[in-house]
């Protein structure tokens, strides 16, 4: 009888302690399964070729809290260069949401399977390539160069760019494929994202003037804007013009207005010309939209690559370089018929985003950059 008693209190006493622990732990629990990470945000740089936009990316991919990619688009470009931009539009917009999202089996379709890191388009202009997990040579806090890069982290495998995009807090990727912001109102009303726009544009003519140094290399991107048959004779670089400014009208007035009102607070406009004015104010006003702390070390990189004696001579290249300069050689060097033609095929966009038009030679020699560009991008 006593026996049974005590086996009776000692399966009591171990229910009631069970009783205790689970519930005692279960409100930490619930507590650590509520205070979760944030979500990551998601900045998507847009712009077009030769427009200062690789410059602005890597403001972004110098960050220490930043993974970023440069154009992964050009991988569905590349391999269905057949087809028009729009056309391509929605692979470009689905592949752009798997990189905010950290999957990187999307390249699976546009890369071979034996692809490593280095497979991936400009890689070495990513700072979180560079750095761990990514690669164990450099710091996370680095300033980091892409030739730097290039030389020692190219052998890490490719699983490597998903390790490390889903240890960082902000994803931003730059690409210069999109000519219409609807296309990616899926993605802004994706609850799966946090994203941001930034719109960089840049005067028509000092892009007109870039591209006439890069031709050769931009044809294929080019037959894909227009179609190899308008690249054709004298007016094949105005009719690609005309097909960019005609796109940056429609996104900045489908991004400014703010209708609909999922893109309230989700667009931001920059003038490439403003950003070489005052790098160190822009370059602070991009963060803030951005949710981005700027600090000391990127404030003295911003200054250091912006205030340089180098004349952009390699086209491709972010080095130090006199900037504030190097935006307006066209005024320089663009002879005044070819301006007055970009000015007749993107005059709509120059009105908009506040670019002045310039009447005579003279007048493009004279002009100051006050009169040349107004306070529109505020």
């Amino acid at each position: 009888m006593m026996k049974s008693r005590r086996v009776q209190v000692l399966l009591i006493l171990a229910v009631l302690s069970f009783l205790l622990i689970h519930f005692q732990f279960l409100p930490c629990s619930n507590n650590a399964s509520m205070e979760e990470k944030p979500s990551p945000v998601h900045i998507l740089i847009l712009s077009s070729w030769r427009s200062g936009s690789s410059f602005t990316g890597q403001i972004f991919s110098q960050h220490p809290s930043v993974f970023y990619l440069m154009e992964p688009a050009w991988h569905v470009w590349v391999k269905m260069y057949q087809n028009s931009a729009k056309v391509l539009h929605m692979a470009v917009r689905d592949l752009v949401r798997s990189v905010f999202l950290c999957d990187m089996s999307v390249f699976d379709a546009y890369m071979s399977s034996q692809k490593k890191k280095s497979d991936l388009f400009q890689w070495e202009t990513s700072r979180a390539l560079c750095s761990p997990p990514a690669c164990d040579s450099f710091s996370r806090s680095d300033i980091i160069t892409a030739g730097n890069c290039r030389t020692i982290c190219g052998r890490y495998p490719f699983s490597k760019v998903e390790e490390a995009c889903k240890t960082y807090s902000h994803v931003a990727i730059k690409e210069v494929r999109f000519f219409d912001l609807k296309v990616l109102y899926p993605l802004l009303t994706d609850p799966s994202l946090n994203l941001k726009i930034i719109h960089l544009v840049r005067d028509p003519r000092a892009v007109f003037r870039s591209r006439e140094n890069t031709m050769a290399e931009l044809k294929r991107d080019s037959n894909i804007v227009v179609g190899s048959q308008s690249m054709k004779g004298e007016m094949g670089p105005y009719n690609t013009m005309q097909v960019i400014c005609k796109s940056h009208v429609e996104i900045y007035k489908a991004g400014s207005q703010a209708i609909p009102s999922f893109l309230k607070d989700r667009y931001l406009l920059v003038r490439y010309e403003d950003i070489v004015r005052d790098p160190l104010a822009r370059a602070a006003q991009m963060y803030r939209f951005a949710e981005l702390h700027f600090t000391p070390e990127l404030q003295e990189w911003v200054h250091n690559i912006t205030h340089g004696k180098g004349q952009g001579a390699q086209a491709f290249d972010i080095g130090s370089r006199d900037a504030l300069r190097v935006s307006q050689a066209w005024r320089e060097t663009l002879p005044f018929q070819k301006i007055e033609k970009v000015q007749n095929v993107c005059k709509d966009a120059m009105d908009l985003l506040g670019y002045q038009l310039v009447q005579s030679e003279e007048e493009q020699k004279n002009m100051s950059l006050d009169l040349l560009f107004a306070q529109k991008a505020e």
